[in-house]
């Protein structure tokens, strides 16, 4: 039998902390300890969570590898044909890990209504188009259905349907310039089908999504044109990697760029989390840890007595520091398991029922998205326990201070 374990369990069994004078310090420390868990998994879930939905998002618009001419790589709109004979397409052999491929074609245009006009960027789709992203945005009306025939049938944003005053079944002119300054710009009519709302503002405020067709028609392409690919990746971490390896398999005059390169400030902006949940992780850690040596403090010096007692049978002092780390890891697992309790319950409520907000506008969200893994959990109960005990190791070495004939004759 663990001779420190048996006396540290029958230590917290027999009076439970109630009547000590060491109760109402024990409580705060346990207060601490659950407080301090339960920042850390909001700050953890909140954190990962934004990052997760921001990075789907760029995604959902742009894919993670778009692999273009070269004279389009730097715009957002496609001035030469790709022929849509490709190695690579519909299905890229050559690169492990493509989950999936399709086409676009993009053409700046200006809707007009009887009272404004507005500047916008056509996205040409085609069949291949994954429209699950759209899906899971779509605020009124269907996503379109595009085919071989020329279709006029748009999906706008919530941000143009409300400026332009457009809705459901709603036809709208916009003018595309022409290539030759003195050609009259070509007219297009479209058919607003449905209503998405991302929250992600930079695309929201100016794209609209059509027929690829139209784009095809108003550049003079072929059929078998396009204007680039979307190439999405199975594991988003190994996007560097497989652009790079694109890279490698594409003809020459083609080029492959990662959201990392087209997006550079939203992916900075991003990785500044990763510094500030460590920051919060940190501060609670050390809180936490600084609560239980004031704890652990005062169980010492309550139980001097004992500590000369078990002295005087012999006992060496570190097996005696050991009876109180077993104590104060008690205390500390009552602690995480109360924080992981609240904790868990704050987000899935917040996962559930979406109570707390955030300005689209700043965060490109309009809900507080949380994402915690039970990898996330277990790691920082375990590091939290493990830094605590290791923080408590330090006052502990005031019981090789306290002799047995002075703490017994003390009593």
């Amino acid at each position: 039998m663990n001779f420190e374990l048996f006396i540290a369990t029958r230590l917290t069994k027999s009076q439970e902390y109630k009547n000590s004078i060491s109760s109402p310090i024990i409580k705060i420390a346990i207060s601490a300890i659950a407080l301090g868990l339960i920042m850390m998994l909001i700050s953890i879930a909140t954190g990962v969570g934004l990052q997760k939905k921001i990075r789907e998002k760029v995604a959902g618009f742009n894919g993670h590898v778009v692999i273009s001419n070269y004279d389009n790589n730097q715009s957002k709109t496609t001035q030469s044909p790709i022929n849509l004979q490709q190695n690579f397409y519909p299905e890229f052999k050559d690169v492990s890990g493509i989950k999936h491929i399709q086409v676009f074609a993009t053409r700046p245009g200006i809707i007009r209504t009887e009272s404004d006009f507005e500047g916008v960027i056509l996205k040409g789709v085609g069949t291949d188009y994954d429209w699950s992203f759209f899906k899971e945005y779509l605020k009124i009306g269907n996503l379109p259905v595009y085919g071989n025939e020329l279709s006029s049938e748009v999906l706008i944003s919530k941000k143009i349907s409300d400026r332009m005053q457009l809705t459901l079944g709603d036809k709208f002119d916009t003018f595309f310039v022409q290539e030759n300054s003195n050609a009259l710009p070509s007219r297009r009519i479209f058919k607003v089908v449905g209503v998405f709302d991302t929250g992600f503002d930079e695309f929201d405020k100016s794209l609209i999504i059509g027929d690829i067709n139209q784009v095809r028609r108003l550049n003079k392409w072929e059929a078998d044109a396009v204007g680039g690919f979307e190439v999405f990746i199975e594991d988003f971490d190994q996007i560097d990697v497989k652009s790079k390896e694109i890279y490698q398999k594409i003809d020459s005059t083609l080029d492959s760029r990662s959201l990392f390169e087209q997006f550079p400030q939203i992916f900075e902006w991003l990785s500044l989390f990763d510094g500030n949940i460590a920051i919060i992780v940190i501060i609670m850690i050390v809180v936490a840890g600084i609560n239980m040596i004031t704890a652990l403090l005062v169980l010492i010096l309550e139980r001097t007595q004992l500590i000369g007692v078990l002295k005087t049978l012999g006992a060496n002092s570190w097996s005696i520091r050991k009876i109180f780390l077993y104590n104060a890891s008690y205390i500390v697992g009552r602690g995480l398991l109360i924080g992981n309790a609240v904790g868990l319950l704050l987000l899935f409520l917040q996962y559930q029922f979406e109570w707390i907000t955030l300005d689209p506008n700043s965060y490109y969200v309009h809900v507080a998205p949380v994402y915690l893994t039970f990898y996330h959990v277990l790691f920082l109960n375990i590091g939290t326990l493990l830094l605590c005990v290791a923080m408590m190791l330090i006052p502990s070495i005031i019981i090789t201070k306290i002799t047995p004939a002075k703490s017994v004759k003390f009593s």
